[in-house]
């Protein structure tokens, strides 16, 4: 075998490549960021960087000693002379604004704030609630009230509740539990004991349905629940063919066969009909009773309105809820500084360009977050006059090349931002899709299609739904022309059941 031999040689070679900076990287990343992610951010800045300041009402010009945000600023006679440390400069600080103080009362000393001084930051946080219990925590709390006098099954009860979700079914079946609680003392963890306990827990906690291993048996232990409850006799019946239908026939309940159950049951569609209208007090989520889900409120990103005298549409950004911040003067006359301490010079030079950079972000995703709209608006103001149906197909490419952008801008300047419109909130990037021509060549989106298409099944004959092939047809009888398998896929979308469901039984 020949030897190998290795070789290093140099050369030239040209190309262009695309190196993003910290600073390119803040700036997309504050682009992105919605309105209340963006507040955050800021009020993160506000607590680590000392260069930035809150402008405070009536307050547009930088003044030297100024107290801004719980922080002090300082001017340049401030700045340490060198050699001194950040705890020094800090002393110094407090030293030049508690100065006058400090001399005109050797004994002075911080007193206790009367009622009237209370700091408005500390009587917020005093008024705010705490967190509530978790789910599992009420639900041991429950548990700890039962009378139940033997160990084991309370110490397997116990356990199965540490598997109940969020919603209130449980997370694991009882061999997984028994697997997982092996090693632990309290009881044998046999399949027997597991089984007793886990029908203790569903009929000891409340809301009833709780810790249910699926869907049905949560609405039948509702549905047992409430007969157990019913007030009249009339009421009792009702509640006993809806536990009928889920114990017996739940998967044809499901596919809306009603005529098989009637012929199986001798139930007609009347006492059918009644049933379903009780079970439509159930829920299949009897956790969020005891702790509801959070929803994030939601901040619109820019507001869009008519002025009437104009017959145009303006577009604002809501900046009321972003404080206006700017740059420390006293820092940038300390990072200019050459008398003063170099360590405190170059953090204050820091400081200063950080708070500079994130302060053109914030100020570039306004301006290209308001081009954008403007250019949404322009677009789409069929769809700001007559509606869902006349949106209009607008690629986010075409909308880059019109603004001079690159299509990542326009990606980022519309993720999870919010419109408020006079057709109410929607999401910018709704107004991004694709779509086809008519049958008048004019170019509808799919969104538009999709808003027909619900259009459609909302205006059927609910005893004779129309079958996707029938909605194809309606569609283009209205001049949009699409297979019966796209009807299909936008259907499920638009969690749109399919005929057989829908329909209404005599």
């Amino acid at each position: 075998m020949s030897g190998m031999r290795f070789e290093t040689s140099q050369g030239l070679r040209q190309g262009q490549n695309l190196a993003l900076t910290p600073k390119l990287i803040q700036a997309a990343e504050i682009l992105e960021l919605p309105l209340l992610a963006l507040r955050e951010r800021l009020d993160r800045e506000l607590e680590t960087n000392v260069a930035l300041e809150i402008v405070e009402p009536g307050d547009d010009r930088p003044q030297s000693g100024e107290i801004t945000n719980t922080r002090t600023s300082h001017s340049k006679e401030d700045a340490p002379q060198g050699g001194g440390s950040m705890e020094f400069e800090r002393l110094r600080l407090m030293e030049r604004s508690y100065g006058d103080q400090w001399s005109g009362d050797r004994d002075y000393r911080p007193s206790r704030a009367s009622d009237s001084d209370e700091d408005p930051k500390m009587s917020a946080m005093n008024n705010t609630a705490g967190n509530g219990a978790s789910l599992t925590e009420q639900l041991l709390e429950q548990w700890s009230f039962s009378e139940i006098h033997d160990p084991e099954l309370r110490a397997a009860g116990a356990r199965i509740i540490e598997y109940i979700a969020p919603e209130g079914l449980l997370t694991a079946d009882l061999e997984t539990i028994a697997h997982q609680s092996a090693s632990m003392p309290g009881c044998d963890w046999s399949m027997p004991l597991l089984t007793r306990a886990l029908l203790r827990v569903q009929h000891e906690l409340s809301p009833p349905g709780l810790a249910a291993t699926s869907v049905r048996e949560c609405l039948q232990l509702q549905t047992e629940a409430a007969l157990e409850e019913s007030p009249s006799e009339a009421t009792a019946i009702v509640w006993s063919d809806a536990l009928l239908l889920f114990e017996k026939y739940y998967d044809d309940l499901l596919a809306n066969r009603l005529p098989k159950i009637c012929e199986a049951s001798g139930m007609d569609f009347a006492r059918i009909d009644a049933a379903k209208a009780v079970m439509r007090r159930l829920t299949t989520a009897p956790g969020y009773a005891l702790v509801p889900p959070s929803n994030e409120p939601i901040v619109p990103d820019v507001v869009v309105e008519l002025d009437l005298d104009a017959n145009e549409y303006t577009v604002r950004l809501p900046d009321e809820l972003i404080p206006r911040v700017r740059v420390s003067r006293d820092y940038e006359q300390l990072a200019e500084d050459r008398t003063a301490d170099k360590a405190a010079r170059t953090f204050a030079s820091d400081s200063v360009r950080a708070a500079r950079t994130l302060l053109e972000a914030i100020e570039q995703r306004k301006t290209t977050l308001a081009r954008v709209t403007k250019a949404v608006v322009a677009r789409q103001r069929d769809w700001f006059e007559h509606g869902p149906n006349f949106l209009r197909p607008m690629p986010m490419t075409e909308l880059a090349e019109q603004l001079g952008i690159h299509v990542s801008t326009v990606s980022r300047a519309v993720a999870e931002k919010w419109m408020l419109s006079p057709r109410g909130l929607v999401r910018l990037r709704d107004f991004f899709a694709g779509g086809t021509e008519n049958r008048e060549g004019e170019d509808v989106s799919w969104n538009a299609i999709k808003a027909m298409l619900q259009e459609v099944v909302q205006g059927e004959d609910r005893k004779h739904p129309l079958s996707d092939r029938a909605i194809a047809d309606e569609l283009k009888a209205r001049g949009v022309e699409i297979a019966r398998r796209t009807v299909v896929k936008y259907r499920e979308q638009l969690s749109i059941p399919a005929a057989s469901v829908r329909k209404v039984h005599a």
